[in-house]
């Protein structure tokens, strides 16, 4: 779904057959009643929502110490060697964008002081969807940054069901508390306190409709990261494109839900039939094609743009969470993009190197948002806030505008504030 006009001049080789966006039913008044019970019940009512949708009685929520070593120490080895390579990718990847992050102070003008600190977050709450698979990356994408960016306390939700393994992720990503509580319940205990669960300042990481739009229905005295929706992956690819390689990606992706939404923008016809062959050639022989081809089906698009520019401009119409560019001078190229979660340059950056280990984030800006926003980093855990001290020049600067502009305004309150500070200096 877009909300800006799509220019005339594209031809599509595949259409997608649904809306991804229309097709997620309204959830609000469930999640308004899971709201409204986790506020006046706390626990009692996350253990009743806990077993009536994840079909798990649990005494307790928090994961102990010696279950989250016990997690770890029954992960199999290759996957925590491969669990702490992601680890530090991130780690590294999130110290060096924090690096960028500079406090300030500057006098712009005689006796003006003015400035902003970087204030990390006192606790923050990542929710890590258990999801089709075991997504180990998941944790890490969430907790790591914090980590690196200093909040006073991270607690980790994840669904009571979700794989040990995921456990064990979040310890080793740095969570402070883990819980076993899924769903709309989990974002609602972290938002509001339960007797178990602390309240949070600020909500992040991807999950289904009813997380989605628990987040929603919180945000303003929490924050949020980002409101997320379907997955999404576009290719851009030229006369150089490979089919093979092509349909690989978006089938990649599609794996991840029947309603990711995938699709190939192209300059080249030759090569957009070529790529509608082929997924149909690799859907026969992938283990995952029950979600893949019914996402493709649904979802699934290919377009044929007359030029260049037609390709960029479509492109930045959809803004997709994942865009990869597949031309001849790929650098060159991106230059030219403005909206996107995320940009792989070149047909050696794979969508699957980020969203499983390489260091960049890979939670990211949906349904057109990229167009306004990127995705979750380091400084997502960062509060900037200004400040302003001003000596005797700093007065006389800016109290005489401060007062005309108080007494045009009609803010006689205002008026007397600011003059009072330039009468006792001029007394």
């Amino acid at each position: 779904m877009t909300r800006l006009p799509i220019p005339d001049t594209i031809r599509f080789v595949k259409s997608p057959a649904r809306d991804a966006v229309a097709d997620n039913a309204s959830v609000e008044t469930l999640v308004a009643e899971v709201l409204k019970r986790v506020a006046a019940e706390g626990d009692a009512a996350v253990r009743d929502y806990s077993e009536k949708f994840d079909k798990a009685a649990l005494d307790r929520f928090e994961v102990t110490a010696e279950e989250r070593e016990a997690a770890v120490e029954r992960l199999d080895p290759q996957t925590r060697e491969d669990t702490e390579f992601a680890i530090s990718n991130v780690r590294m990847f999130a110290r060096a964008q924090f690096g960028t992050l500079q406090d300030l102070e500057v006098e712009i003008r005689p006796g003006v002081h003015l400035g902003h600190r970087n204030i990390p977050l006192d606790r923050v709450g990542c929710y890590v969807p258990g999801g089709r698979y075991p997504l180990l990356s998941a944790p890490i994408m969430s907790i790591v940054p914090a980590k690196v960016a200093g909040v006073g306390e991270i607690i980790a939700c994840l669904p009571p069901n979700a794989h040990e393994a995921m456990i064990a992720g979040c310890h080793l990503s740095g969570a402070d508390r883990i819980f076993r509580i899924g769903g709309a319940q989990a974002i609602a205990a972290m938002a509001l306190g339960t007797q178990s669960v602390p309240p949070v300042d600020k909500i992040v990481g991807p999950g289904n409709a009813f997380v989605n739009e628990a987040k929603r229905q919180v945000f303003g005295p929490v924050g949020i990261d980002q409101l997320a929706g379907p997955s999404e992956i576009f290719i851009l690819a030229d006369h150089t494109g490979d089919a093979e390689m092509i349909a690989t990606d978006l089938l990649a992706q599609a794996e991840h839900d029947t309603r990711t939404r995938v699709g190939l923008i192209t300059t080249n016809a030759d090569l957009a039939e070529a790529v509608l062959r082929e997924v149909d050639v690799q859907l026969k022989s992938l283990s995952t094609a029950a979600t893949a081809g019914q996402a493709w089906r649904d979802y699934g698009e290919i377009s044929v743009c007359p030029d260049e520019a037609t390709m960029i401009a479509y492109s930045d119409i959809v803004a997709a969470e994942h865009l990869q560019v597949h031309t001849e001078d790929a650098k060159t190229f991106a230059r030219k993009l403005k909206h996107y979660g995320s940009l792989f340059i070149g047909p050696n950056a794979s969508v699957v190197y980020s969203d499983k280990c390489c260091g960049t984030n890979h939670t990211l800006p949906t349904m057109g948002a990229g167009r306004y926003t990127g995705g979750l980093w380091v400084g997502s855990y960062i509060k900037t806030v200004t400040h302003q001290w001003m000596d005797e020049d700093g007065i006389r600067e800016v109290a005489p505008p401060a007062v005309r502009q108080s007494a045009s305004e009609g803010l006689e309150g205002h008026r007397r504030a600011a003059q009072l500070r330039l009468d006792r200096l001029q007394g």
